[in-house]
C-alpha cells in the first residue's frame, strides 16, 4: 500500500523523502499514518526494484537531498498496483482508500469495475451485520448492540457513497461517448459535404 502511495505521488513530481511523507500525510493522513521507518525502507525496496530512481540537483551546494523520480518500471508497477483487485476485507479498507485517491490514473470503465466491486464486499458485509442483529440480538449487551448498529449504519453510508462514485462516473463516462458520437458524426458529414 505504501508503495503504490509513494509511486502515485511520484507521478507528479519528484520529492526527497520529508516532501513525500509530508505529502502522504496531507493527502492520505486523516486515515492513514506514514512514519519515517517505513517510509525509506519503501523507497529503498522501491529503488531496488528499479521503480524509482535518486535524481541529484546540480547546482544544489553542501548537503544533498536525496530526490527521488518514478522510472518507467515504476509507471507499470504503479498502474498493476492500482488496478490489483486482492480480496477485499476490512483490513483492506485502508488500502481502497489508498487506491481512491489515484482513480484519476485509471480509465472510466476500470474506476467503475473496481467501485463496484468494493460496493459488492460492503454489501455483503452489511448482509452478515444485519443477519448477527436480527439473529442474535438479546445475547448481546447495550454496547455491543450499538456497536453493530454503528457498524452498519457506517457501512450503509459508505454504500450510499460508493453508488454516488457509480453514478457520477457513468454520467461522466456517457458524456465523454457521446461527445466522441457527436464528432465523428460531424466529421463523417463535413467528409460527406466535400465528396
Amino acid at each position: 500500500m505504501l508503495e503504490l502511495a509513494i509511486l502515485g505521488l511520484l507521478k507528479e513530481r519528484s520529492m526527497h523523502g520529508y516532501q513525500l511523507s509530508k505529502r502522504l500525510t496531507d493527502s492520505l493522513g486523516g486515515f492513514w499514518r506514514v512514519s519515517y521507518g517505513s517510509l525509506y525502507p519503501s523507497l529503498r525496496r522501491l529503488e531496488r526494484q528499479g521503480a524509482v530512481e535518486q535524481i541529484f540537483d546540480k547546482q544544489e551546494v553542501g548537503r544533498r537531498k536525496n530526490v527521488y523520480r518514478i522510472t518507467e518500471k515504476g509507471e507499470e508497477l504503479f498502474r498493476r498496483l492500482l488496478e490489483e483487485a486482492g480480496a477485499e476485507s476490512s483490513s483492506e479498507d485502508n488500502r481502497f482508500r489508498v487506491r481512491l485517491a489515484f482513480f484519476k490514473y485509471l480509465a472510466p470503465d476500470t474506476r467503475i469495475r473496481l467501485l463496484e466491486r468494493r460496493r459488492a464486499y460492503l454489501e455483503e458485509r452489511l448482509s452478515t451485520i444485519t443477519a448477527s442483529l436480527t439473529a442474535t440480538r438479546e445475547r448481546f449487551d447495550t454496547y455491543t448492540l450499538s456497536l453493530m448498529r454503528h457498524g452498519r449504519e457506517s457501512t450503509e453510508q459508505d454504500i450510499a457513497w460508493l453508488n454516488g462514485l457509480i453514478a457520477a462516473e457513468r454520467r461522466q463516462s456517457d458524456s465523454l461517448r457521446e461527445g466522441t458520437k457527436r464528432r465523428k458524426t460531424r466529421a463523417l458529414r463535413r467528409k460527406e459535404r466535400t465528396i
